[in-house]
């Protein structure tokens, strides 16, 4: 997930650089939705394993 926000980001700078300011726009919240997503992700990968029970 963290590779296709990279790559969102991606094409909105060189959106922006050959002036394609509404695409670069749109690429940019794109790549904002899943940096969170991610984010919100990899905290939970972080804490959910320390609340599970071991099953004897």
């Amino acid at each position: 997930m963290l590779r296709w926000s990279v790559t969102f980001f991606m094409i909105a700078l060189v959106a922006a650089l050959f002036g394609f300011t509404g695409i670069a726009v749109d690429a940019v919240a794109i790549a904002k939705i899943l940096f969170i997503v991610f984010l919100i992700l990899f905290i939970l990968s972080l804490i959910v394993p320390r609340f599970r029970r071991k099953i004897v």
